[in-house]
């Protein structure tokens, strides 16, 4: 069918598999990826496990096309985020902001992505696909082009290399979200970006 419309049988098919994918993670939160059976996805699905296993091979399958799709999310809204505004700060701005963002409205995943991922919270690129882990590394050679363009402009200083002002700053923004899961109450992500920004970006030592 030309043009990229969608018929109404593949519209369908797409709306069953995101309820089963709905689902899955719901369960899978709840209960612990282990402790959950395509049979009781089906059955919370409502849908026969015959139909279930014609979107997906095994359970193993599910939960990779959760993780790989909820990565898909985060990589296409964070390189828009980096493509936003003019200047270099305010692009670094929109990352942190839009970053806590999607993390707060994809909560369930990334609790059950750490939850199945022992130590992921200390390493993000732990235990993903090659595909994943490429676009994690997009998203920092993006950001250490911004640091790159603001040094050269003299709108930054050259403290360090632009590769390793990007994973500083996505490591600052991790650890936040991490408090923000663990206690959000006592360890709110930040409102404003500059909070997080001024721990790079302002001089620590005061001068004498």
């Amino acid at each position: 069918m030309g043009g990229g419309k969608l018929s109404r049988r593949e519209r369908e098919k797409l709306r069953q598999r995101q309820d089963m994918l709905a689902v899955a993670i719901e369960l899978f939160s709840n209960n612990g990826y282990h402790n959950v059976s395509m049979h009781k996805i089906a059955q919370e699905a409502e849908f026969a496990i015959g139909t279930l296993y014609k979107f997906f091979k095994n359970k193993e399958d599910l939960y990779r096309s959760i993780i790989t799709e909820q990565a898909d999310i985060f990589h296409e809204t964070l390189t828009r985020a980096l493509e936003e505004g003019n200047e270099e700060i305010d692009k670094l701005r929109n990352y942190v902001q839009v970053k806590g963002a999607v993390f707060m409205d994809n909560v369930s995943v990334i609790r059950l992505y750490f939850a199945e991922t022992r130590g992921a919270s200390f390493n993000i690129k732990a235990g993903l696909t090659k595909e994943i882990r490429e676009d994690y590394e997009g998203i920092i050679q993006q950001l250490a082009q911004i640091f790159e363009a603001g040094i050269q402009k003299k709108r930054f200083q050259h403290i360090a290399d632009p590769y390793h002002l990007a994973l500083s700053l996505d490591s600052l923004s991790n650890t936040f979200l991490y408090l923000w899961l663990e206690a959000p109450k006592q360890h709110p992500y930040p409102d404003d970006p500059d909070t997080i920004l001024n721990i790079l970006c302002k001089g620590l030592v005061v001068e004498p």
